[in-house]
């Protein structure tokens, strides 16, 4: 039955995505594999980019309205403190009246992840000669693809430079959508709430993660973890344009005085 799955996986996304990133590096001069790596990435992006779009604004969305709602959730926490099943009870009461869910995104982020684990294979695996069998009778094999990136960097050697910019530019991509309200918590005196807590420990704890893993991994995983990140970057400053021109934390600022 496993056995199984991982072959319909391989026919329905390893394989397209391998001959894609061959056809690339057979029409990208002078056959560059990292330039292949980084057009294959853009186009799967883009290909995404309804899902990742809809997920990212449900993500800072969710955030913010957790961001307002923090007064009367430590309201609930204290009313109900010694009794747990009525304290979920009045919180879910309170999400649904604010029309929040703290599990939105989640179902499109499961929808993205069989590519990205796709892509993640083919950047691994892709780059031994062997895999070359995988072709399709009309994509041309070039024998044998080449690792450089620019004629500079074998991506199929580990990079410690790439494994730290993945780092901080994963950092930087959690301190955009990190809502600018929970910064200043502490100065009100409130009890941070453990998903605030653990936000917090994860715009740290992601990045270190990254480097380590990337460390001694060849260089085509961070190259495509960099390009991903830059282009949910870019997304993520967009949305922050368009959210910005909607009140959504006022907006539930009112709904909890009403409530």
């Amino acid at each position: 039955m496993f056995s199984e799955i991982i072959s319909i996986f391989n026919i329905i996304l390893y394989q397209p995505l391998f001959n894609i990133l061959v056809w690339f590096y057979n029409i990208v001069p002078p056959y560059d594999l990292g330039v292949s790596i980084i057009l294959l990435t853009l186009l799967t992006r883009l290909i995404l980019l309804p899902f990742s779009y809809k997920a990212t604004k449900s993500q800072i969305i969710s955030q913010q309205t957790m961001a307002s709602l923090q007064p009367k959730i430590q309201e609930v926490k204290r009313k109900h403190k010694e009794d747990k099943v009525k304290q979920s009870q009045a919180l879910m009461e309170l999400y649904r009246k604010n029309k929040f869910n703290p599990f939105s995104g989640c179902l499109i982020l499961l929808i993205q992840f069989p590519i990205l684990i796709a892509l993640y294979q083919v950047f691994w695996k892709g780059l031994d000669p062997a895999q070359l069998s995988n072709l399709y009778s009309f994509i041309r094999n070039p024998g044998v693809l080449e690792p450089m990136f620019l004629g500079i960097l074998d991506v199929s050697k580990s990079s410690p430079v790439l494994a730290v910019l993945a780092g901080f530019l994963q950092f930087l991509q959690t301190k955009m959508i990190m809502p600018k309200s929970q910064k200043s918590k502490k100065k009100e005196g409130q009890i941070q709430d453990m998903t605030r807590m653990m936000q917090k420990q994860m715009t740290y704890f992601m990045p270190i993660l990254l480097v380590f893993i990337f460390w001694r991994l060849p260089s085509a995983l961070p190259l495509y973890i960099i390009i991903t990140i830059l282009f949910s970057i870019v997304q993520q400053y967009f949305i922050n344009k368009t959210l910005k021109k909607q009140p959504i934390i006022k907006y539930e600022a009112v709904n909890l005085k009403n409530h």
